[in-house]
């Protein structure tokens, strides 16, 4: 049985990782009034993730989104920490490196050992399912998939994705977690390669690329065409670059490792982009130029 409370109140949450959705994911919990220690090896990286937040709040603050004190008390409950030790005290740890399963199972393996044992464990990750990711848990009841969508800090919809094993106070505790602290909503879901949306966005998105690669159509074609014609607030291909080609690509990735379905192999076109470093929208080019 889960040693997590199911009245539990999450009031410090740490975040491991502080790529681009650790940075959202944390910008969020401040916004939420929750304190936050942001965790990464690197203190080159976690500088320039605070100083992101911190130039973010100040947007919010801009945008009539956020009264200038209200992002200075924000920005105060951020904690930076290069040692894994210093997330001990968090309510929630919420694991955000990038969408490597070797990479996950040994950060989370790392996390469990220094948290207490009333400490809820979720994996960010978009695709990987979470079940394998809870292998090298001793208490798989207190672990689940929260996975957010980027950028973090916007997108409204969190998928809480919980095993068999999953204890029903810590999926409640995070329903809760999600819906009345950080304003969002959760989609509650159970365990599959891609849960809900990726499982569907993913070989859509990989569909358009396949579509421009075989040169039935251009860019600007097949997104208008779902634009106009289907009601997509974004065309495929740009949605892409928004969300970017690598994210996708690991994603793709691990969803055929799971299904072995040919619609998530990714195209060519789409892989030497990535090899060119061409990113999306983050690096000034992907689909299009944003230069």
């Amino acid at each position: 049985m889960s040693r997590v409370s199911e009245t539990v109140a999450i009031e410090t949450v740490a975040i491991v990782g502080s790529g681009a959705m650790g940075r959202g994911i944390a910008e969020s919990c401040l916004r939420g009034g929750v304190s936050v220690i942001l965790h990464d090896a690197n203190p080159v990286a976690l500088e320039a993730a605070s100083t992101t937040i911190a130039a973010a709040l100040q947007r919010a603050v801009a945008k009539e989104q956020l009264s200038a004190a209200a992002a200075t008390t924000a920005h105060a409950r951020l904690i930076t920490s290069t040692s894994l030790e210093g997330i001990a005290g968090a309510d929630l740890v919420i694991e955000a490196v990038p969408e490597r399963l070797d990479l996950k199972l040994e950060v989370l393996q790392s996390i469990e050992a220094v948290v207490s044992a009333a400490t809820v464990i979720a994996s960010n990750t978009s695709s990987i399912p979470i079940t394998r990711l809870s292998v090298p848990f001793a208490d798989p009841s207190r672990f689940l998939g929260l996975h957010f969508f980027n950028p973090a800090s916007k997108m409204p919809l969190v998928e809480v994705i919980s095993t068999l094993e999953t204890a029903v106070g810590v999926r409640d505790t995070l329903d809760r977690f999600v819906r009345d602290r950080l304003g969002k909503t959760p989609l509650l879901v159970t365990d599959r390669p891609g849960f809900v949306v990726n499982a569907l966005l993913i070989p859509f998105l990989l569909s358009a690329a396949r579509m421009l690669d075989s040169g039935y159509a251009s860019a600007e074609a097949i997104d208008e065409g779902m634009r106009l014609g289907c009601g997509h607030p974004m065309g495929p291909l740009r949605l892409s670059d928004l969300v970017g080609l690598d994210v996708i690509c690991e994603a793709a990735d691990a969803l055929y490792g799971e299904t072995k379905d040919a619609a998530v192999i990714v195209p060519n076109n789409l892989r030497r982009l990535l090899e060119r470093g061409h990113l999306g929208q983050k690096s000034g080019r992907g689909f299009y130029s944003y230069a």
